[in-house]
């Protein structure tokens, strides 16, 4: 295997490219991905992208430390023996002072940091250690940083990501160890996946006084059978027994001279509606049986899992708007968190009794939400469309 060494930071940064494409870092990711795969493109402009991070987007540097790997995943451009890669590996100074250079010059605002694992889980999560440790204390950077845990990371070096970074992520790629083994075969669910992740909540309550880094973690959706019902039941678990902030699901894209690359291709409209669904168990208190599964295991892609729940439940059964808690308002297809306020608010001195006044109060669409509510105790007339 060739690895590249010689070029200054900014050059090899540029020469890796878009190598996080299938990554996701921020808050939005179906609207953070860029199209296509232009993985190694040589373009410096293609390691920048924009995330939201809290309340604000800002343009971030997400790259890797190298693109060599000796994991043999079955499904990743950069899997050991695949001669088509071309490999890289910078020293975590090197990264740092390129990372310093961008965001100097306002072409960066935060760091997203992946690698390959060369020497080991231990030797690689060290240089991504050292790297934090360097932008944070010789460049002073106070700004965000999201750092990749190794698979098998030690816990001490877990816990000092943990104090670098402001977000970090452990994949766990398969929803199942019997998936993972599809997927990945030299990585273990259990004691270098999941294991991480209980060891970085058990560190948010032993140190309950430290500002810990946020966990995370991904799937990758469609290669190996996995079900919307394995996927959404494990985050679930994740969601309230470990607090994660966030599952990513990243849908399978086949790479050409990996085991996988005359699979098919995941539908997008699969990874979208994951996505609301596993919104609905972390933002709105939905529990796993709420949620439309088919007897296959997986959702229907033709209708979002709020508007099943609803056909299902809210038909027959409409909600008052007039007298719902705010738990129930927010079941209503049209009506979120910030929805449900605006009502709560607004009829404390008025009454809602039409289209136009759920209007008035900021539900932008409230034709979405017409069929399953009451507004001044009746059924909400809606003009029929006649085409």
């Amino acid at each position: 295997m060739i690895v590249t060494t010689s070029l200054d930071p900014l050059a090899k940064i540029a020469e890796m490219g878009d190598v996080t494409t299938h990554e996701p870092a921020g808050d939005q990711p179906l609207s953070e991905r860029k199209q296509g795969n232009r993985y190694q493109s040589r373009s410096l402009a293609e390691c920048i992208t924009n995330v939201s991070a809290g309340s604000a987007k800002k343009p971030i540097l997400a790259t890797m430390l190298t693109t060599a790997c000796e994991r043999n995943c079955n499904y990743c451009v950069f899997r050991a023996g695949r001669a088509q890669t071309k490999r890289f590996t910078m020293t975590p100074d090197e990264m740092a002072k390129g990372f310093d250079q961008l965001q100097r010059g306002g072409q960066v605002e935060g760091l997203f940091l992946s690698s390959g694992i060369i020497k080991g889980s231990v030797t690689t999560q060290d240089k991504l250690i050292d790297t934090a440790e360097i932008i944070r204390k010789k460049y002073n950077f106070r700004g965000f940083v999201h750092l990749k845990v190794m698979p098998g990371a030690q816990y001490e070096q877990l816990y000092r990501a943990m104090q670098l970074a402001d977000r970090v992520s452990v994949n766990m790629e398969g929803a199942t160890p019997e998936r993972l083994a599809s997927l990945a075969p030299k990585k273990d669910w259990t004691n270098e996946l999941l294991k991480m992740l209980q060891w970085a909540e058990q560190l948010r309550r032993d140190h309950p006084d430290q500002r810990l880094a946020k966990t995370v973690t991904q799937f990758v959706v469609g290669a190996v059978g996995d079900t919307d019902l394995e996927l959404l039941s494990l985050s679930e678990r994740l969601f309230r027994q470990l607090r994660l902030t966030r599952v990513y699901y990243s849908p399978f894209g086949p790479v050409e001279h990996t085991p996988f690359e005359n699979l098919n291709r995941t539908d997008p409209q699969r990874e979208h509606r994951l996505y609301q669904a596993s919104f609905l168990l972390r933002d709105y208190n939905w529990n796993l049986e709420d949620l439309p599964f088919a007897t296959s295991g997986n959702m229907p892609l033709d209708v979002d899992p709020k508007r099943a729940w609803a056909e299902l439940n809210l038909r027959t059964a409409p909600i008052d708007l007039m007298h719902a808690d705010r738990e129930a308002l927010m079941r209503v297809p049209g009506i979120g968190a910030t929805g449900a306020d605006a009502i709560l608010k607004a009829r404390r001195h008025t009454k809602l009794t039409d289209i136009a006044s759920l209007r008035k109060v900021g539900i932008r669409a409230p034709e979405q939400a017409a069929p399953y509510i009451l507004l001044n105790g009746k059924r909400v007339e809606t003009q029929l469309n006649l085409f």
